[in-house]
């Protein structure tokens, strides 16, 4: 019965906690780039749940509409854990870990798509060829930062859903041996040539921010960050897997929300100002990309958040089951040999 019941909390706490991050990043958007009141707005200008208004407000009707969503996902979570609760949480947590891997993928095929694209429209534009392909109007609109944003990066992006739903196995080798090759270039041009543009170490940093923070992630599938292990490693697998459980709630979950309440809290703080003013490097000429780097962090927070919750469900499977089970999968064998996750070569 207690692990029945453990079982069922764990499932709900894992939904809830996925639920709540996306609806964080919802919220967000609706607040600071689509100018929605917000749920606190209920509370900060109308007054308790907009109570206390005198006459009706566009802004309290749109606060309530809005906290009644979230409310109904974080219910429909908890209710569906509930209905499956038959599952097995090792069950869950491959598809938690397949969740992280697709938006790995996702940013992936995002960073290698915008970095070719604003690196061929930098070069161009430094070199003066831009308006004798396009245009002069068409030259100056792809000078502003919001327009390059808006209709070269925004649509790749988007593209990139599509692409990471398709390709479903990409290697982080690829993206790392594209920053050596990018920096190799940067050497060659420099000594040889006596050619060095801020684009071409723009696309070095941007590509290798990207596989650095995208592929933190599926490092922790494979248990390849860097821990002491002075006390851990003489532990049997169940107080193994009891100090994991305690240590993505204390610590690997707290962590994640801390960058993306600290970060995203407010329209100035230091995620969500470079997003909203699509900033770029002062460096003239350069690569348009600085605010999507901010958005490197959002997708780090996010992906490991899941993954630590993919983590804890396994972890606390692994606790409920006897000791002398000899057949319990580790969980890289569990995930990746599901071929669900289908991320390879992060290190």
């Amino acid at each position: 019965m207690l692990s029945h019941n453990l079982t069922l909390i764990a499932r709900a706490f894992a939904y809830l906690m996925v639920s709540a991050v996306f609806l964080y990043l919802i919220n967000n958007y609706l607040v600071f780039w689509q100018d929605f009141p917000g749920t606190y707005s209920l509370f900060q200008h109308y007054g308790w749940f907009g109570l206390e208004t005198s006459e009706l407000e566009s802004g309290v009707g749109s606060g309530w509409a809005q906290l009644i969503f979230y409310l109904l996902v974080l219910g429909g979570s908890v209710g569906y854990a509930m209905k499956t609760r038959e599952r097995r949480l090792e069950d869950d947590s491959i598809r938690f870990a397949n969740l992280s891997a697709y938006i790995v993928r996702f940013a992936f095929w995002s960073v290698l798509l915008v970095g070719f694209a604003d690196m061929i429209i930098s070069f161009l534009r430094v070199e003066n060829f831009l308006e004798h392909l396009v245009g002069d109007w068409l030259t100056e609109q792809l000078g502003r930062p919001i327009f390059r944003g808006t209709y070269i990066h925004y649509p790749l992006i988007f593209a990139s859903l599509f692409i990471a739903a398709w390709f479903r196995t990409i290697s982080f080798t690829w993206l790392a041996l594209m920053c050596v090759l990018a920096e190799f270039l940067i050497v060659i041009t420099r000594f040889v040539f006596s050619y060095e543009q801020a684009y071409m170490g723009d696309v070095v940093r941007f590509w290798y921010a990207g596989l650095f923070l995208f592929a933190s992630a599926w490092t922790l599938v494979e248990e390849g960050h860097v821990r002491v292990d002075v006390l851990y490693a003489g532990f049997r697998r169940r107080k193994k897997a009891l100090f994991d459980s305690i240590g993505c709630v204390l610590l690997g979950m707290p962590g994640c929300w801390v960058i993306l309440m600290h970060g995203m809290g407010g329209r100035g703080n230091s995620l969500n100002s470079p997003l909203l003013s699509f900033e770029v490097s002062q460096s003239g000429y350069g690569m348009y990309v600085k605010y999507l780097m901010a958005g490197f962090l959002v997708i780090f927070a996010v992906t490991m958040l899941i993954q630590f919750v993919s983590y804890l469900l396994y972890s606390i499977g692994a606790w409920l089951e006897p000791e002398e089970k000899a057949d319990h999968p580790s969980y890289y064998q569990l995930v990746s040999g599901d071929q669900t996750a289908n991320i390879e070569g992060s290190h």
